[in-house]
């Protein structure tokens, strides 16, 4: 499970203060951050949960695992309903989440409680260096996720993921980046995972991500709504021993308009993304994911030209 965690927020100070400046630089950076009423929140934390493959096969009852995800991802295109802004926008970020899951069985069923601390920095550059940077903690993230199909035998499981976004990381509604939110947000996601023949494998998942309100948003403490999101993931691997294995996956995510004041920002996110790698048992007890991936299409926000996903994971 990879993803940034960033608030773009809206800043009209910064757009009145690089209109001043005459110079063919400073124009470009007023219509990139003019442009960023109508991308707010969509170039990151819009996104629903992405998934990585066997995610959602669980491990036996009793299984305590660590993760650590890291990523580095590079932004060189800005978009707003399609038409892309800004000369030469840069936003950089490396991101990182801690995990922890315990696998039980509850009722029969198994369940993998855990939480997730996500941190970073973000970085923007040239066009919209206004921006700034930061760097600091995300929000946590409780989860839950609940195996109705667990049939190792056919290589078949469907489970239900419940996530709870905490509003505890890092924000300032004075500043344009953040990597917290300011509200809770709720995203429950359906997985399933299906052994096609001994060696190859299909992961689909999909999900729905609630939002509450954030009351002290942009410069201005104005207040944030946003609808729902919704995301549609699919990897096809191929199993080349129990350990070891390679994938491709593609994702689209549509819907989060924002509405700010009771004004809508026109900003749905419909981002398609592919992503290629494979995983690894480098050790009896620990596994190393290596993932590469891009952008294929943005309609708001910045568009990802390359991104690098690396997870290690521990089996305790």
């Amino acid at each position: 499970m990879t993803q940034a965690f960033s608030s773009v927020a809206r800043r009209t100070g910064h757009v009145s203060k690089a209109g001043t400046h005459s110079s063919l630089s400073c124009m470009n950076k007023v219509l990139a951050l003019a442009c960023l009423p109508m991308v707010t929140m969509v170039p990151m934390t819009a996104r629903a949960i992405d998934v990585d493959i066997g995610d959602f096969v669980p491990a036996p009852e009793g299984t305590t695992a660590g993760l650590l995800y890291l990523q580095h991802a590079k932004r060189d295109k800005l978009y707003a309903q399609g038409r892309q802004t800004a000369r030469d926008p840069r936003l950089v970020s490396d991101v990182g989440i801690g995990r922890l899951v315990h696998y039980t069985t509850i009722g029969g069923l198994t369940v993998g409680p855990q939480i997730l601390v996500p941190f970073g920095r973000l970085d923007a550059g040239r066009d919209t260096s206004a921006l700034g940077k930061t760097s600091g903690v995300g929000d946590v993230i409780l989860a839950a996720p609940v195996w109705l199909i667990n049939d190792s035998a056919s290589r078949t499981y469907l489970a239900i993921a419940p996530y709870l976004y905490l509003p505890t990381g890092s924000y300032s509604h004075d500043r344009p980046l953040n990597l917290g939110e300011n509200r809770w947000k709720f995203d429950l996601q359906v997985g399933f995972v299906k052994g096609l023949t001994d060696n190859w494998y299909v992961d689909l998942t999909g999900d729905v991500m609630f939002h509450g309100k954030n009351d002290n948003y942009g410069a201005a403490g104005e207040t944030l709504k946003q609808k729902q999101l919704y995301q549609g993931q699919g990897y096809l691997r191929y199993q080349f021993t129990p350990g070891a294995n390679a994938f491709v996956g593609l994702s689209q995510t549509w819907g989060g308009e924002t509405r700010v004041d009771g004004v809508d920002s026109n900003d749905e996110a419909r981002q398609r993304k592919i992503s290629v790698g494979g995983s690894y048992f480098i050790r009896p007890k620990t596994q190393l994911l290596v993932a590469l991936g891009r952008d294929l299409e943005v309609e708001n926000g910045f568009k990802e030209s390359a991104r690098i996903n690396v997870r290690l994971l521990q089996v305790f």
